[in-house]
């Protein structure tokens, strides 16, 4: 017990700054689920979760006595939903790999679809931040936004939805300065490193995407 309290607490100094290893080994997890999502494996669902698991306990902080001591009540209930999105999307992946070969297969969404998502970044942004306001979270708005961005990227991840990196870029757009100006500097550089890779694998769908559908239309052809 004492091995596991030492890890978990377990600081890093750099300059001023007090950084907890655990912010810094949940962002790796949350890289490497990045990477495997991109190249559409299954053990990125299981990988990301053991991240949000850590990185909850971070945003947190005032509850688990951070150095930053700031609650992100968003930054922090993402994590929970994550573990349930992405358990969803662990079972759909495998699920789509028994039944094909392939966990998933990169797609556009539907225009209902796309409706619906950009209904939900609106409506979801506006009631988050209210909550989170009353619950006295730090930056409630920028907060919301990322909580509702996040999820419905996740969720598009596990449906297969293209589009589910380009939310990512919206996402890392807000939560870079947000995550910078409250002190947890790994999970601020976490949404840098990210936004590259979500460029990356936005590139390397849509690529699978265009294959796929020339593929399709040379099989129809024959």
């Amino acid at each position: 017990m004492s091995l596991l309290q030492n890890l978990f607490d377990a600081e890093l100094h750099i300059g001023g700054a007090t950084i907890l290893w655990r912010e810094i080994i949940g962002n790796a997890f949350g890289i490497a689920s990045a990477i495997g999502g991109m190249k559409r494996v299954v053990w990125a669902w299981p990988v990301g979760i053991i991240g949000n698991a850590l990185l909850f306990t971070v945003f947190m902080g005032a509850l688990f006595h951070t150095p930053q001591n700031l609650d992100l009540y968003g930054q922090a209930g993402r994590q929970l939903l994550f573990i349930t999105v992405s358990v969803y999307g662990w079972m759909r992946w495998l699920q789509s790999r028994h039944d094909s070969g392939k966990a998933v297969l990169p797609h556009w969404a539907s225009t209902r679809a796309r409706i619906g998502m950009i209904a939900t970044m609106a409506i979801g942004t506006v009631a988050f931040a209210k909550v989170f306001e009353m619950l006295g979270s730090w930056g409630p708005w920028p907060d919301a936004w990322i909580f509702t961005g996040s999820i419905l990227a996740t969720y598009g991840m596990a449906r297969g939805w293209t589009e589910f990196w380009l939310i990512w870029i919206g996402v890392d757009a807000v939560g870079v300065p947000l995550l910078f100006s409250g002190g947890y500097y790994p999970s601020a550089l976490l949404y840098l490193v990210y936004a590259g890779f979500v460029l990356w694998g936005f590139a390397v769908w849509l690529r699978i995407q265009r294959q796929s559908a020339q593929q399709s239309t040379a099989v129809a052809a024959e």
